[in-house]
């Protein structure tokens, strides 16, 4: 085995799915948030990562803060290109509204091609270069075990990579708030070993049989 990589996504922060697309809007977790966190530490210390790598928005950095602890928080390497995607100007609006005001637009995105460009945003090409620029830098490094604390939309576009699915297959992975994903990276590809792992204190947990 070459190398684990695990993926925390940050917690909840109070807006639901389709509510509001926040992108780059740099909103706090909210209370529950910051409880799924704290829920994350024992299961992350079993894993004993070397190495920590969290997106600089702040529900992420609060994330890993409440995950970690702050003997390992005060390790953790901001990287700028694990930020969510920009969505431009659909940023904060819910689904409803996009739909009503874009809906050229919207029919593009639901097309999943990579060509796609968010209004005034960012392209989905530019978005995997980003993050794909960002792991490989991370890749590098000489740690075997590394935590990235990172975003849903990233995390499952970086599943898709690992195992060498087309990236428009990206919503086949729900990926939880404050939900561990655990990959193994071998010179010949990656295998999904932990989705949405949760600690014990909380209620799901799922792992391949």
């Amino acid at each position: 085995m070459k190398k684990t990589l695990l993926f925390l996504r940050h917690g909840s922060t109070g807006v639901r799915k389709g509510e509001g697309y926040m992108g780059r809007t740099d909103i706090p977790l909210d209370e529950h948030g910051r409880q799924q966190s704290a829920r994350a530490l024992p299961l992350i210390q079993s894993y004993q990562p070397e190495r920590f790598f969290c997106s600089p928005l702040r529900r992420c950095v609060e994330t890993a803060r409440l995950a970690l602890g702050e003997e390992w928080m005060s390790r953790v390497e901001l990287e700028p290109d694990l930020q969510e995607v920009n969505f431009g100007r659909w940023e904060g609006k819910s689904f409803a509204e996009i739909e009503k005001n874009d809906p050229a637009d919207v029919a593009k995105w639901a097309e999943l091609k990579n060509d796609f460009t968010f209004p005034e945003g960012e392209s989905y090409a530019d978005f995997q270069a980003r993050v794909l620029r960002a792991m490989g830098r991370i890749e590098k490094c000489p740690e075997e075990t590394i935590l990235v604390v990172t975003h849903g939309g990233i995390i499952r576009t970086l599943i898709c990579h690992y195992l060498g699915l087309s990236p428009d297959r990206y919503l086949l992975f729900d990926v939880q708030h404050a939900g561990l994903v655990s990959l193994d990276l071998f010179d010949s590809g990656g295998v999904l070993t932990g989705l949405n792992l949760l600690s014990p204190a909380q209620s799901q947990q799922w792992t391949p049989q």
